[in-house]
């Protein structure tokens, strides 16, 4: 299967602070990988190393064999945001034939990515006129158009319905199935289980690395918010 990231060290500071602390991983290939942790954890800030636009004091983070960032992956990399990136001035349709021209796409993949963001019936609003989760998934659109080997989302699902939960998630692992590899950042616990393999991350350090399963598995229980709590106390008993 192979890795799509490695990073290895990595340690990103601002100002005085350090946000991550030698934070290694690596995300498999083709797969939904959770980026997992409360409010604050350091989730963005690994997102951004990964995606190539934040400044880092040590370490490495390679991205589909390449140093991340590199122009090479520019067209082969897409983020989602967690501010909505999208033209408030122009249509949701216009918003994402706008994205499937910048990728040599037409008029039907821009029709198809509407739909598979639920806003077919929106797609003629103003994005300025929509509701904060309707922005959120017109970018989610607009990123998707282009089928990324590697896509980037972070909190994509906040401020939705349970429903349309459902039906993005459904939408992430069709595109994991079709090659895309995924990685999505939640501090809602009850996502995880949505995942094939988790990186749980809390106060700049990953404290967690493995499928849903083994991570059950190793904390002796069914529940993983349950299981995230024995891993930080385990953690911190460590550290002490």
């Amino acid at each position: 299967m192979g890795s799509a990231i490695e990073v290895s060290g990595l340690v990103v500071r601002r100002g005085r602070r350090e946000v991550l602390h030698g934070v290694t991983c690596s995300v498999p290939s083709g797969l939904v990988t959770g980026l997992l942790g409360p409010s604050g954890s350091g989730k963005t800030t690994l997102i951004r190393a990964i995606v190539g636009v934040q400044i880092v004091e040590s370490g490495t983070v390679t991205v589909l064999g390449h140093p991340a960032g590199s122009a090479e992956l520019r067209h082969r990399v897409g983020y989602v945001t967690q501010a909505p990136s999208v033209y408030a001035d122009l249509t949701v349709r216009e918003n994402v034939r706008y994205f499937a021209t910048l990728y040599g796409l037409g008029a039907a993949d821009a029709d198809r990515a509407i739909r598979d963001v639920g806003l077919a019936s929106a797609k003629d609003q103003l994005v300025g006129d929509l509701s904060g989760g309707q922005r959120s998934r017109a970018s989610l659109g607009c990123a998707m158009i282009g089928r990324p080997a590697l896509l980037m989302l972070d909190e994509p699902t906040v401020g939705q319905d349970p429903v349309l939960r459902a039906d993005l998630w459904a939408q992430f692992h069709e595109l994991a199935a079709q090659g895309t590899t995924l990685v999505v950042s939640s501090h809602v616990m009850d996502e995880a289980g949505r995942c094939d393999r988790l990186l749980l991350v809390r106060e700049g350090r990953l404290i967690g690395d493995d499928s849903p399963a083994a991570i059950r598995a190793a904390a002796g229980t069914d529940d993983l918010e349950e299981a995230f709590l024995k891993l930080i106390r385990e953690h911190e008993g460590a550290a002490a």
